[in-house]
């Protein structure tokens, strides 16, 4: 399991799309709310050309609804941050996307974004926001993406922190009686001079939150999905112990590609033969997408927002976001939709996990009949070991409390799933 430390320490840590059960309903219209442990949560995108033409622009065109590189208007002489290519200069163009007022002071944020980037291009994403002192912050560096190594090593930054905030990993924290009434995201497309193709960005966001603290939550009620499993297929990352140690010491530590894996290949996608032809090892994908979710500053691959970009590398449409309860997550499961959760916990509480961790990421596949969840966990000794069940209300404890991650979760679909309504009288967090 990879050790990512969570909110509590202000830190870190092909198959064919498919239902097991004969029949299942479409998305049914959006559900009542229920009661609202956490309210204050709210996930916003920019993801088409509408939406694109309200943010301002510099040498960045909008073009069949993705943001592109149309002409350089800057340079950046960049060094790598030290993890091996040589300083080399980009050409620059940005987006900057309108304010966007959440309804409350948010307290931790989020972004996730969408991308192609061919050889000899990347993207970085900052976020600035508005203070509740009337103050505005600087810009933080939220990802250094590119979906290769050819370039550059895809990196968070660390050492941002000031007075207003910080940032771990890819979560900005806010300090001490300081949120932010509002936010905006910066993009910029960088490429190599003599490159023609540039970066392109499909969809840019964030979810933010101000979640108060809290240890345990009430079990949810049922949400309709019960008795319903998707065939995601399975894949343990046990079996990769001491494969690749260069990249945060091999299979161990690989629950979030892991279980990213599992989900692109649910959607018949994922790296080709070619992709993974050199790599000795079974199950392939896995490790080839360690690879490319690796965060070089972290020097993890659990990367959130990292995690999201590479499944959408295939085309699919991915974002990182926070759900209240497993009632929510039921309705992306009636609408053929898994998800990937950021949980921890003592093996004491979570029955029949068999381990302790402060930092897991495993997939959520289906409900059983009396609401108990059923996911995909990589860690397993064999691949047939992954699917397991696990007590409802156990596990809504170690995933949805901010003593947990707050309910943080990779969402993944493509056109044949789209995303289920919003919960009624709750705030958009999808």
């Amino acid at each position: 399991m990879a050790v990512r430390p969570v909110r509590l320490l202000l830190l870190r840590f092909s198959s064919v799309a498919g239902l097991v059960v004969a029949l299942v309903a479409a998305p049914s219209a959006a559900v009542a709310a229920p009661p609202v442990t956490h309210p204050s949560i709210s996930y916003h995108q920019w993801t088409s050309g509408d939406q694109f033409e309200e943010g301002t622009s510099s040498g960045v065109d909008e073009e069949h609804g993705a943001l592109t590189f149309e002409k350089a208007t800057g340079s950046l002489v960049y060094h790598d941050g030290g993890f091996g290519f040589p300083t080399r200069t980009y050409e620059t163009a940005t987006w900057t996307s309108p304010r966007y007022r959440p309804g409350f002071g948010l307290t931790e944020l989020v972004a996730s974004w969408n991308a192609d980037t061919p050889a000899g291009t990347w993207i970085q994403v900052e976020m600035s926001g508005r203070t509740n002192a009337g103050t505005t912050t600087k810009w933080y560096v939220m990802g250094r993406w590119a979906s290769g190594d050819g370039d550059i090593h895809r990196t968070s930054v660390g050492s941002q922190g000031d007075s207003n905030g910080t940032i771990a990993i890819d979560t900005f924290f806010s300090r001490t009686h300081v949120a932010l009434t509002s936010y905006t995201l910066r993009l910029t497309l960088l490429r190599r001079p003599g490159v023609k193709a540039g970066p392109t960005v499909r969809s840019l966001g964030a979810i933010s939150s101000a979640i108060p603290d809290d240890t345990t939550v009430p079990v949810s009620r049922l949400g309709g999905a019960e008795g319903i499993t998707l065939n995601v297929p399975r894949y343990s990352q046990d079996v990769h112990l001491g494969q690749y140690p260069q990249f945060d010491g091999g299979g161990e530590a690989w629950c979030s590609p892991t279980s990213s894996e599992m989900v692109v290949e649910y959607y018949g996608k994922g790296p080709s033969a070619a992709d993974t032809a050199g790599i000795p090892y079974a199950d392939p994908s896995v490790d080839y997408a360690a690879m490319h979710t690796f965060d070089y500053h972290y020097d993890g691959a659990g990367n959130w927002p990292f995690n999201a970009a590479y499944s959408a590398s295939f085309g699919l449409d991915t974002f990182v976001t926070q759900l209240r309860s497993l009632t929510e997550a039921e309705q992306f499961i009636k609408a053929g939709i898994p998800l990937t959760v950021s949980v921890s916990f003592d093996a004491s509480e979570l029955d029949g996990a068999g381990y302790s961790t402060n930092g897991h990421l495993m997939d959520i596949v289906g409900f059983a009949a009396n609401g108990d969840v059923v996911v995909n966990d990589p860690v397993s000794p064999d691949d047939q070991g992954v699917r397991k069940t696990y007590k409802r209300a156990q596990f809504e404890n170690v995933w949805i409390p901010t003593s947990r991650s707050g309910g943080v979760v990779y969402v993944v679909h493509d056109a044949a799933h789209p995303l289920p309504p919003n919960v009624r009288g709750a705030s958009h967090n999808w």
